[in-house]
């Protein structure tokens, strides 16, 4: 067990701490504003203008898995693999990454296009990546993931009811979706949706997830839901109305009633990419808590002597040292075993991590007074959008649903109830999508 990182873990880690300090956070002002004029749906140019500089320093990709990936059907061609780094080795670059929210996008790591390019590069064909992956891992679209229904509990994706239905040659998709992040955006321009093909089937069996473009006929942006009052703009979150949708049958991934199977290959990374920015969140709202408690005074002395402070500041280091020790205990487990006996592990992160965040960005709230429950500090929307984890690829309840199902089999009596594996369990728990979940991955 050796707890200093490797030359290459540093390499990577410093190589975008060090492009975020000199290109990202002195454009953060340029952000705000390119971000508050005119058409909320639109392109932000500073964006567009640093990711060029990231893309040509070769930092550009990063979350894509390296080729001797468990799931990793090897391609003909190297042209769409990434630098190959580790789940260890993102997990250090996406912490910093989550220190700004707009930084993932500058280095092509933002949700749900992560997601969605691990998904095309593990199971689409090679059509299915020339005419999607190519300019999603280029960084010229965009897209978004239809998983969550509005009227189902989709934190049990059984429950999932949108109807991909074959005729001839082409897939006909009927069904409602919401929390489908990134579709407000211009360049977003295909979703993965997840829906059934036989209702019939067994229960983990009857769903599929299918390419489908935006711009299809009868694909209808029903509203934007907004969190906690934030658009989230030009990302967004959408409700969206397929009527008739017609696509041709070559767009199925994988094959009919893989869908499960896809969700357990997406969420499981997706997941932790999540906790990892999450440790991120939190440093940043620790550091400004503590700068902020050394700046004011109050009933005669700086804020940060009364020892009220001195406890918060304390438990928050606790709270984010612990909690990035079993980010990364996860994320090594996954490169070394694999996700699915990292299931564990991954399902304890995803609970920890937005949770921890949540009490830290509450105190560094509380800290700024008044200033911090408005827009001026950068902590009340990390706080909605911290708190949207908490459901995201599935609610806390679900991932402590997982972890106790595998505490149990573990001490199961000798001549109790059978001893289970993962089974049905973490068929539900990885394929929960419940509200925002699309946020995600």
């Amino acid at each position: 067990m050796d707890f200093q990182p490797t030359e290459r873990q540093e390499h990577w880690r410093n190589r975008v701490r060090d492009f975020i300090e000199a290109n990202v956070r002195p454009n953060v002002p340029t952000y705000n504003e390119q971000d508050a004029e005119g058409d909320r749906w639109k392109v932000i140019q500073i964006v567009e203008d640093v990711k060029a500089k990231a893309k040509d320093a070769g930092i550009w990709n990063l979350f894509m898995p390296p080729r001797n990936d468990s799931h990793h059907h090897v391609d003909e061609s190297f042209e769409f693999e990434g630098p190959g780094l580790t789940n260890l080795e993102y997990a250090l670059c996406a912490e910093e990454m989550g220190r700004i929210g707009w930084a993932s996008e500058v280095f092509n790591c933002s949700a749900p296009d992560t997601g969605n390019m691990e998904v095309l590069h593990r199971y689409g064909t090679r059509e299915q990546k020339d005419e999607w992956l190519k300019p999603l891992m280029a960084g010229e679209i965009r897209s978004a993931f239809l998983m969550t229904e509005p009227d189902v509990a989709s934190s049990d994706a059984t429950n999932i009811e949108t109807h991909i239905k074959r005729d001839g040659d082409d897939y006909v998709i009927n069904g409602r979706k919401w929390w489908s992040s990134g579709a407000g955006d211009p360049r977003c321009k295909v979703a993965i949706v997840m829906g059934k093909t036989d209702f019939e089937a067994n229960r983990h069996q009857q769903q599929s997830m299918v390419l489908m473009p935006l711009d299809a006929e009868g694909v209808t942006i029903e509203r934007h839901l907004p969190v906690f009052g934030y658009d989230d703009a030009p990302h967004g979150h959408m409700e969206i109305r397929l009527d008739n949708v017609r696509i041709p049958a070559s767009n199925m991934l994988l094959g009919e009633g893989r869908g499960f199977e896809i969700a357990q290959g997406r969420l499981g990374p997706g997941r932790i990419h999540h906790c990892m920015r999450t440790i991120g969140v939190a440093e940043e709202a620790i550091a400004k808590m503590a700068r902020r408690l050394q700046s004011r005074e109050a009933f005669g002395k700086p804020i940060y002597k009364h020892s009220i402070w001195e406890q918060r500041i304390a438990q928050a280091r606790i709270d984010i040292e612990m909690t990035r020790l079993l980010c990364l205990k996860a994320a090594d487990m996954m490169d070394k075993v694999g996700n699915k006996a990292a299931a564990q592990e991954i399902a304890m992160i995803k609970v920890q991590a937005p949770n921890m965040a949540l009490r830290i960005i509450d105190d560094a709230i509380q800290a700024h007074g008044g200033g911090g429950v408005s827009n001026d500090y950068g902590l009340a929307k990390a706080y909605a959008h911290q708190r949207t984890l908490r459901l995201a690829d599935g609610p806390d309840e679900v991932h402590a649903r997982s972890i106790a199902r595998i505490e149990f089999a573990k001490h199961a009596p000798e001549d109790g109830p059978k001893k289970r594996g993962m089974g049905e369990g973490q068929a539900a728990g990885s394929g929960a999508g419940s509200a925002a979940a699309t946020a995600g991955a």
